[in-house]
């Protein structure tokens, strides 16, 4: 199909799956005092850019708002819907640049920006077909380079995505959004001294005068340095199989580990909520494990809201007879659960085996062999996609009796509970699920009580489904302002926990086998 032949039917037919989709968030109008400013929408749109690059996101809306109102040329709109985009107001930026690129079907713009608003909602096949469009129309197009950069990214093709978004940065050196996404994908292909001096051009370039921010990607970049320095991270030197028991508490795994060839045996919750690995302050101390730099505070869910960076680094990890040398962690405080715990095992030190965790069985295998990961793929049952957000969680698409498409949820064996976002709780079709019954939450970040229950009737990942699910809705926009893209849940325990569940992290893909827990 040419570009300028993309048809009516095809827009179409993406704004149905949009709307459908994303009726779940709502459009914010600002009301500004506009009298003093310019009605020239070229003026407009350079300040309004500025104040992007500055953080002033709700300023450069206001802006852009004021020159829609006074002169609504098809540019003034699409960089409204942009803007829009990164507020995560995703159904009046389709409206936006669905409209201009209805209009104007040779306008590459407005094809990157639709394709931009889709990505962010998870939309990816109907992202890429977009912004694909829009290269055929503008081979310079630099925002479609750094959206196929990013699908590229959730889908863990590093290289492809490293070289899409130097493509973006080669078109437009000077915008911090590129620089930022580049030092993210290195740091995920382990390419560390390279995320560090792109973390440090971003803050060269970036006027974003969030100071919390910046302290954190300062932080960021030393640890990065000091991880540059090693020869192998994630360094393999056991068994290449290894099976060992879990006990579920709270339906959470919990596993015995050691670290730095001590024989103290440790207990760490198995996590793929986390990309990183864990480790409690107490345990730090009382095993002399020192904190390599620390990085200004982190936002997370309960209490404060907030907790300290601080990265720590183990020698190595014993987990049964697979043995993992040079991890890096983070050190925090661990909340109060009732029980003994000493950290929590995050994606990056499993993630180059073939991992099952068999809630039927209580068992916890790693194996990193050519004939079982060939039996693996060669296996009947049906494997599903998954997708590394940029804050490294794994998340799947998640149907939801009530609501018509399907949503973004976080895979998270870390998770006691499952979790729908407050947005999904204040939807009409889930609303009459509210329970009466109230949580105390134990986050991140500390404590939250009094927190809302559902129950819902079904929910169900590919053909998996569950009835009867209790889920707890939470504020997720501490987790979507680094995920990437919209997430709208958490898969919790209570879901996983009737299951067998093989990762295929190599290849982001996940598959599940119904187990028998009648014996629980």
């Amino acid at each position: 199909m040419k570009p300028s032949q993309y048809s009516a039917g095809a827009l179409f037919a993406i704004r149905v799956v949009l709307v459908g989709c994303l009726a779940l968030t709502s459009a914010h109008a600002l009301i500004g005092q506009d009298a003093a400013l310019s009605n020239d929408p070229k003026k407009l749109i350079r300040q309004a850019s500025k104040l992007l690059r500055a953080g002033s996101i709700n300023k450069a809306e206001e802006i852009l708002r004021h020159s829609v109102k006074h002169d609504p040329t098809s540019a003034s709109k699409l960089e409204l819907a942009f803007t829009l985009s990164k507020k995560r107001n995703i159904l009046e930026a389709s409206q936006l640049s669905f409209d201009v690129a209805k209009a104007e079907p040779a306008n590459a713009r407005a094809f990157s920006v639709l394709g931009t608003v889709l990505l962010n909602a998870g939309r990816f096949d109907e992202s890429r077909a977009l912004l694909i469009n829009a290269l055929k129309l503008d081979k310079k197009d630099h925002l479609a380079w750094a959206g196929i950069g990013l699908l590229d990214f959730y889908e863990n093709r590093i290289i492809e995505s490293l070289n899409n978004l130097r493509e973006a940065e080669y078109h437009n050196p000077d915008e911090p959004d590129y620089v930022f996404a580049i030092a993210q994908v290195a740091s995920r292909g382990e390419r560390y001294r390279e995320a560090a001096d792109a973390y440090y051009r971003f803050l060269t370039i970036s006027k974003d005068k969030d100071d919390e921010r910046r302290a954190r990607i300062r932080g960021l970049i030393n640890f990065l340095r000091f991880l540059g320095q090693k020869n192998k991270l994630y360094d393999s030197i056991g068994r290449d199989r290894t099976n060992i028991e879990f006990s579920l508490i709270g339906n959470r795994p919990v596993v015995e580990v050691k670290i730095n060839g001590r024989g103290e045996k440790l207990r760490f919750v198995l996590d793929t909520g986390s990309g990183i690995t864990v480790l409690s302050k107490k345990t730090a101390k009382r095993l002399d494990v020192d904190s390599i730099t620390k990085g200004g505070f982190a936002r997370g869910i309960g209490g404060t809201g907030k907790f300290e960076i601080i990265y720590g680094f183990l020698n190595q990890v014993d987990i049964g007879e697979a043995v993992v040398r040079n991890v890096p962690v983070y050190i925090r405080e661990l909340h109060d659960l009732g029980y003994q715990l000493d950290g929590y095992i995050g994606l990056s030190l499993i993630s180059k085996f073939l991992t099952t965790i068999d809630y039927g069985e209580k068992t916890f295998s790693l194996t990193r062999n050519e004939s079982d990961e060939a039996a693996f793929r060669e296996n009947p049952d049906l494997s599903l996609p998954l997708r590394l957000t940029s804050s490294g969680f794994l998340s799947g698409e998640v149907q939801l009796e009530g609501i018509e498409s399907p949503l973004n949820f976080i895979v998270d064996t870390g998770a006691s509970v499952s979790v729908i976002s407050d947005r999904v709780a204040g939807v009409e079709a889930i609303k009459r699920y509210l329970s009466p019954d109230r949580l105390r939450v134990i986050g991140s970040a500390g404590v939250t009580d009094n927190v809302p229950t559902f129950m819902l009737p079904k929910v169900s990942f590919g053909s998996h489904s569950r009835s009867s699910i209790s889920a707890i809705a939470l504020d997720l926009d501490i987790i979507n302002e680094s995920s990437g893209f919209e997430q709208a849940g958490i898969l919790g325990g209570n879901f996983l926990k009737n299951y067998r569940l093989t990762f295929d992290f190599k290849n982001s893909k996940v598959t599940f086998v119904l187990v028998n827990t009648e014996h629980e």
